[in-house]
């Protein structure tokens, strides 16, 4: 399984790149929602293999969705950060991840541009580019390095990142938006990120990075702490800061339900 899904990782990454390379036909899902030919291209590319090698296994991707039930199933996310990719910024990923019975058991996340390929097994730890990676041991909030991002806003949501932003960002050193959330995961599993919090996901966006940051010792959860309700509150961090940082978050939860 795990060569399998190294290479299924490095050809869509190649695709991409050399996708890029060329030029782009880009559409709109909606007014500030990228796609391009490129997504679908990948998709279609993995669910073919895949399919190749195991027919009995389903597929949920995001421009195709989901056919059929079954308990092994694989969650596609062809690009994660198109508009780093379209607007020819580095910080794009492909992510995968296969699970059984509803419980995750392989993920990759690979940035072509960086040639960095993120890697989890459940009960085997994750990696980058083969070796052993772990969350960092950053135990304050003003010594702390955040990503999150603002899909809620591209989205038009009344509902949004902003009161969040503005509770934590006077509390931290210093904060990222890449603009990958499976990026931003792997990110926090390495280290270079202390934590990441976002709005609005799905699944896809976050199910290989969920994988990779519990492997290299991280958490994940809702904003309340369960994990109930993600990706819709999503929240990971390098297990250290989690309940510091989710109090802020819940503090303006209090204050704005999502619909």
């Amino acid at each position: 399984m795990k060569s399998f899904l190294k290479d299924l990782a490095l050809e869509a990454g190649s695709m991409a790149m050399e996708q890029r390379a060329r030029g782009l036909r880009v559409e709109h899902k909606s007014r500030r929602d990228l796609v391009t030919e490129t997504d679908r291209a990948i998709e279609v590319k993995l669910r073919d293999r895949i399919a190749e090698r195991y027919p009995e296994h389903i597929v949920f991707g995001e421009e195709m969705g989901q056919e059929g039930e079954g308990s092994q199933r694989w969650i596609i996310d062809p690009i994660d950060g198109t508009g780093s990719f379209v607007h020819g910024q580095p910080h794009f990923s492909v992510s995968i991840a296969y699970e059984e019975k509803g419980e995750l058991q392989w993920a990759a996340v690979y940035a072509p541009v960086f040639d960095e390929l993120f890697m989890a097994q459940r009960g085997g730890g994750a990696e980058l580019n083969g070796e052993g990676i772990e969350v960092s041991a950053c135990q304050r909030l003003d010594e702390a390095v955040l990503g999150t991002g603002f899909a809620c806003l591209r989205s038009q949501l009344p509902h949004n990142n902003l009161p969040y932003l503005n509770a934590l960002l006077p509390q931290l050193q210093d904060l990222r938006r890449f603009g990958s959330a499976a990026l931003d995961l792997a990110y926090v599993a390495c280290g270079r990120l202390d934590g990441f919090w976002e709005l609005n996901l799905n699944l896809y966006d976050v199910a290989a990075g969920q994988l990779i940051v519990e492997e290299a010792g991280g958490r994940v959860s809702d904003f309340d702490g369960s994990k109930k309700g993600i990706p819709d509150r999503y929240l990971a961090s390098n297990t250290v800061l989690h309940e510091d940082i989710r109090q802020v978050l819940a503090s303006v939860h209090g204050d704005q339900e999502l619909p």
